[in-house]
């Protein structure tokens, strides 16, 4: 899609500094702010609370493949956020679950901030839509992609932010009174890197990424659900979101002791709890190497913990 470089773009010290500068903007005291659960802590904590906002909690639940069911009353809601490829379970979403989002936000005059952080990290057939493709986004909506996911840039933060020119414009002004931008030299070397698209086509150093991904996902899944943590194979993402069958904290506590680490759920809130999210950000032989330490946790063929 074509977009105003001027007006609809703006560029970020990472995506998680865009998300929390745009909350920033227009979220005031007493606003309510529609986040998921589980999510990335920072809608709720970093947007939402830190501004005076009221984060309102909608439940994402494994039998509905983490798709949001918004049966929340929506008066006062201000602003949402929605993330997929999703951070921490991977579900992924299609074009047309994405403009149901679109309209329910419209409908209730809703700024909807959407987190595309893993769009480029994708499996097999499946290509992760921009809320943008939606025409009726653009009077709403703002989608904000992280350099870190997508060229391994972490440590530079560099990001960038795309849509509603008065959204982005919003977020320009906080960005200008409390940040001066990323580097100049940081902002070259991520346009140098998005240059290697040739249009919607990713260049072969990602796809080879995301190959890697892909191996080391199916390695980690095969092995849990072997062990008895079930877990998906996700489409998107480079996580596996395993269901441990207790207190999340505890399980991670006794992995700790054979060496092995993992996110426990309950960080992404209460709908996280029982489960457990690994990255697949190791080498194929470190992975397999965690799966050996994790049968230790088992006596016999029964978990530790049933």
């Amino acid at each position: 899609m074509d977009v105003d470089p001027n007006l609809e773009v703006v560029a970020l010290i990472g995506s998680k500094e865009g998300l929390c500068s745009i909350a920033r903007a227009f979220i005031n005291e007493g606003d309510r702010v529609l986040v998921p659960d589980p999510a990335y802590p920072v809608y709720a904590n970093g947007c939402a609370v830190l501004n005076g906002g009221i984060p309102i909690h909608f439940p994402l639940y494994e039998e509905c493949d983490y798709l949001p069911n918004f049966k929340v009353d929506a008066k006062g809601i201000k602003m949402m956020f929605i993330n997929y490829p999703n951070n921490p379970t991977g579900a992924t979403i299609s074009l047309k679950e994405l403009k149901e989002i679109v309209d329910f936000a419209l409908e209730n005059k809703i700024i909807l901030c959407y987190d595309n952080a893993y769009s480029e990290i994708s499996f097999g057939d499946y290509k992760a839509p921009s809320i943008l493709q939606i025409d009726e986004a653009r009077e709403i909506a703002v989608e904000f992609h992280s350099c870190s996911k997508t060229f391994s840039m972490a440590g530079s933060r560099i990001g960038f932010a795309v849509g509603n020119e008065k959204l982005i414009a919003g977020l320009k002004k906080v960005k200008s009174q409390v940040d001066s931008g990323p580097p100049k030299y940081i902002q070259l070397a991520a346009a140098k890197a998005l240059e290697t698209y040739a249009e919607e086509n990713p260049p072969g150093f990602i796809r080879e990424a995301c190959q890697t991904y892909y191996r080391r996902i199916k390695i980690l899944v095969d092995k849990l659900n072997s062990l008895g943590l079930k877990c998906r194979m996700p489409r998107a993402t480079f996580y596996v979101w395993a269901k441990c069958g207790e207190s999340s904290v505890n399980f991670v506590k006794k992995m700790l002791e054979v060496g092995v680490i993992a996110t426990p759920g309950v960080g992404f809130g209460n709908q996280g709890e029982g489960y457990i999210r690994f990255s697949a950000t190791c080498h194929e032989e470190r992975i397999k190497e965690a799966c050996e330490r994790l049968k230790k946790l088992y006596l016999g063929a029964q978990l530790l913990h049933s």
